[in-house]
């Protein structure tokens, strides 16, 4: 993993979960010791509504916290009920966490590829809907990390559960002198809670 994510994840791991966040975290924790108890595949799909903010911090955080508790069999996707495009400034706050960024096309709905490792494959970002072909059909968690997602999809097709874990939305910060703060705040309160509920998988 690169060091200077490595100094992020250390940093994270001092920030306190409290008890009614883990309280919501606890079924995401069930699924995934479930299945790594079972030798399964574990697929997990964040959800929110545009797919362009927090479903794809979760997806980043969640995939590199399996790395780093190496927790096996792992995969990572995101979605939305609409497809827009992941927002500029999330890709930069995770490089500037630590992550290597490409940006593989110049579309309005740009292809980011995230490396967190130097060996592992990286992790594809675009915007599309949750059941886009690019995500698992069935045998997966969907996790909504918004409220108006977790509100507006009752039922999400193939899902073998459905997790409310939802965030507060950087986009009210967007174009104030308080956006980088704000997005960096909201991504690393993200991690601390994927350190959490991956540090909680018995192996």
């Amino acid at each position: 993993m690169y060091s200077k994510l490595k100094e992020t994840i250390e940093e994270i791991s001092n920030i306190e979960v409290s008890q009614e966040r883990k309280d919501v975290l606890q079924p995401l924790v069930d699924f995934i010791e479930q299945k790594s108890k079972e030798n399964a595949t574990i697929r997990l799909n964040f959800i929110c509504t545009h797919n362009s903010r927090r479903s794809h911090l979760t997806q980043v955080w969640a995939q590199a916290m399996a790395l780093h508790f190496n927790i096996k069999n792992v995969f990572c996707f995101s979605g939305g009920t609409e497809a827009t495009a992941m927002f500029p400034k999330v890709a930069e706050t995770l490089q500037n966490q630590g992550f290597q960024i490409q940006k593989l096309s110049e579309s309005g709905n740009p292809v980011y590829a995230v490396k967190y490792n130097e060996n592992a494959h990286p992790i594809i970002c675009f915007s599309k809907k949750y059941d886009d072909v690019f995500n698992p059909e069935s045998n997966f968690a969907a996790i909504m990390t918004c409220s108006q997602a977790d509100g507006g999809c009752p039922f999400i097709a193939g899902a073998e559960k459905r997790i409310p874990i939802t965030y507060e939305d950087p986009k009210a910060f967007d174009g104030t002198n308080l956006m980088d703060e704000k997005y960096a705040e909201r991504s690393l309160e993200i991690a601390s809670e994927m350190f959490y509920v991956f540090s909680q998988i018995k192996k």
